[in-house]
């Protein structure tokens, strides 16, 4: 999830070079020169700013794994005086070989062909120990299309690896016609298309046997359901309908199995009632895509991004095309939905300190039913687990959190080349417009990884031949590092400058300790789906 304090990486670059000239000219950094360098950071890092300056009064050592100074680790080996430390450099530096093979750990790539979408490419980088980020991608088998998502979990990893587990089987059972929605229903049917409503890639884990089977419980009371009803398809309905409804069944799945009154039930089932409360209290946005030839679907709830990679005819550049808006409160208008559905009484209290309650920085997302359920459910559910400070003060008229996505269509043109869906860590560090620039140079670039093949036909000339070779030659100039474009966003995220890749700065941020660098980094997941311009090109306009 966004790290606890946000802040732009001008502005931290700007406090560890102050800290490192002041080091340099004097040999030690004291309390009142990091008073100075941390107060560039706005009125919003307040917190931030408090707990590093008490840690750096209190203890040499954490200030140590705090706050990476200089382009090397330091060390406190003198205590000068009561705020201030003496440091020498250790040059401990990854090669390198060791970030990329860092950075490469987790990315995916599979070549698709099916319809609009030609490939696509995938990586996580983990800040929090375990990643609280999830991913999916699957095609859909008993209808035509892709889904594709990335999940931001917070409060702990579990909410969001459910929800990317069990969100796409929910949607491709929401757009099935009726009777293939009753053959679903039909045990007889499980082995041949009851389950298989999805042809997933790259799943790296299953769920535990206790949770799988409580889980398909819910899932075909929703395929009952759907099969029951009347209304006429519409693919926003559909949608909205398969992440509310998903979000309504973790929350029974916690309330019945943390609601036992029965003592030899209440023991059998406690490990259950853990993970499912585990679930509950924990949370997670997401930024899910459907793609059906030239039709693009994007749902997002929470602070998510997809952002369409699109050449301009008029000037032969990228173009970013924003497809979602961010549920937090710099979003005006998500501001004043929240404040009208609350007395205006609460005007000051349903937001503070521009999170809900002042606590949650997204104002959409999937769990958290500390922000969900009444006042009664809370004490009675959450606070045996999480105690007196589970409940939320000025908590008066519930719900104040919701997991109704905002759906948005785009129609795909010859002109639109990739779409790039990442969790925030990456939009911390890249705008949109830098992102699609990277991609698409490395799209450009990346045609010179692989060597050149004479064309097969008899229809090109020796000067086409060399035309091409011009162009591979003017590519070599944006020869990536990388293969994955997923990978190479998170390369520049962390080492990008206006001069190309620091590696010193990649080093440093990849060998932070676990305790400090959630600070200066948060978990980024990167999805980069490819589009076939030849496919677009014979759609209808």
């Amino acid at each position: 999830m966004r790290r606890t304090e946000r802040y732009s990486g001008a502005k931290r670059s700007c406090c560890l070079e102050g800290i490192a000239l002041l080091e340099t000219r004097r040999g030690s950094v004291d309390y009142d020169d990091l008073c100075s360098c941390w107060f560039v950071l706005s009125t919003k890092e307040m917190t931030m700013r408090r707990c590093l300056l008490c840690l750096c009064r209190n203890n040499a050592e954490t200030i140590h794994s705090t706050m990476p100074l200089t382009a090397s680790h330091l060390h406190p080996i003198k205590h000068t005086s009561s705020h201030s430390y003496q440091f020498i450099r250790s040059y401990v530096r990854l090669s390198p070989n060791e970030v990329s093979r860092i950075l490469r750990r987790n990315e995916f790539s599979a070549d698709v062909n099916l319809g609009s979408v030609k490939s696509f490419d995938t990586n996580q980088l983990a800040s929090n120990t375990p990643i609280e980020d999830a991913r999916s991608e699957a095609r859909c088998l008993l209808t035509t299309g892709l889904l594709f998502g990335v999940f931001d979990g917070h409060g702990g990893p579990a909410c969001g690896q459910v929800v990317a587990k069990r969100l796409f089987r929910y949607i491709a059972a929401s757009l099935l016609p009726r009777d293939v929605l009753h053959n679903t229903m039909n045990p007889a049917s499980q082995g041949s298309n009851g389950k298989n409503l999805l042809g997933v890639f790259n799943d790296r884990y299953d769920l535990v046997e206790d949770l799988s089977k409580l889980y398909e419980q819910s899932f075909q009371e929703f395929v009952k359901h759907l099969a029951e009803e009347s209304d006429d398809f519409r693919m926003n309905s559909a949608i909205e309908k398969s992440f509310l409804r998903l979000d309504n069944d973790l929350s029974k799945e916690a309330f019945a199995n943390g609601n036992k009154n029965d003592s030899k039930e209440q023991k059998e089932d406690s490990k259950l009632a853990l993970k499912t409360m585990s679930v509950a209290l924990s949370g997670a946005v997401a930024c899910v895509t459907h793609i059906d030839g030239e039709h693009l679907h994007v749902a997002n709830c929470g602070d998510c991004r997809a952002v369409l990679g699109s050449r301009s005819s008029e000037v032969e550049d990228w173009v970013a095309v924003p497809l979602t808006m961010e549920h937090n409160s710099e979003n005006i208008s998500e501001v004043k939905r929240i404040l009208s559905e609350h007395p205006e009484n609460e005007s000051d209290t349903v937001i503070r300190n521009e999170r809900l309650l002042g606590q949650l920085a997204p104002l959409r997302a999937f769990g958290d039913y500390r922000f969900k359920w009444t006042l009664s459910e809370i004490r009675e559910l959450v606070v045996p687990y999480l105690g007196e400070q589970a409940l939320s003060s000025n908590y008066l008229t519930p719900p104040y959190l919701t997991s109704r996505p905002e759906v948005t269509y785009h129609k795909l043109r010859v002109k639109d080349s990739f779409l790039i869906i990442a969790s925030d860590g990456l939009w911390d560090m890249l705008s949109p417009s830098q992102a699609v620039r990277l991609v698409g140079e490395h799209q450009s670039g990346k045609t010179v990884l692989s060597p050149y093949k004479l064309p097969e036909n008899q229809g090109h000339t020796l000067g086409d031949v060399h035309n091409t070779l011009l162009k591979r030659m003017e590519s070599f100039k944006l020869k990536p590092t990388d293969q994955n474009a997923a990978t190479h966003l998170i390369r520049h995220a962390l080492g990008g400058t206006e001069h190309g890749i620091d590696h010193n700065k990649m080093s440093n941020l990849l060998t932070l300790p676990e305790d400090t660098v959630r600070l200066f980094r948060d978990d980024i997941t990167v999805t980069v789906i490819f589009f076939d311009p030849e496919y677009l090109s014979q759609r209808p306009l």
